[in-house]
């Protein structure tokens, strides 16, 4: 998750989704045969790789990369990426938590960012504020412009 203008400063980052996002995802959106496409192509695109850590593995999950415009109230689309499984419950740190697979994540987290507990905690402060941020936003618009490079004109 990123509020637009944030720089990336870890290859793995958290990405806490706003409150009034939950739900709106490209899965509720799109048909089942629409949603597998996109799946299998950001797949293809990764070559059997996690587009985050690099670990070869035959599961990768597809992950909507979002960006996030608090002051006018957009939510774009920004990319789709496979990723590992490691990887995605680090993205989705407080799903994880409440799964109760948290240590893992938390390790997985400083392994692929080469960091400490400290600096994860810290990370997982700032991802905290940005969502306290954004959960003051009422009601979010969609932006899935992302997905017209998937339609012949």
């Amino acid at each position: 998750m990123r509020a637009e203008g944030d720089k990336m400063s870890y290859k793995l980052q958290i990405e806490l989704v706003p409150d009034g996002c939950w739900g709106y995802n490209l899965r509720s959106i799109l048909s089942k045969q629409q949603w597998d496409f996109l799946k299998a192509d950001a797949k293809l695109r990764a070559g059997g790789k996690c587009s985050i850590c690099g670990k070869k593995t035959q599961r990768l999950d597809a992950h909507e990369r979002w960006e996030y415009d608090a002051e006018n109230g957009i939510a774009k689309l920004k990319d789709i990426i496979a990723v590992c499984k490691d990887c995605h419950s680090v993205i989705h740190i407080n799903f994880t938590s409440i799964k109760g697979d948290i240590e893992r994540a938390e390790n997985h987290f400083m392994k692929v960012n080469n960091c400490t507990y400290v600096q994860y905690k810290q990370e997982l402060g700032k991802a905290n504020d940005m969502h306290r941020k954004l959960n003051l936003v009422d009601e979010w618009k969609l932006d899935l412009s992302y997905l017209k490079r998937y339609v012949n004109d």
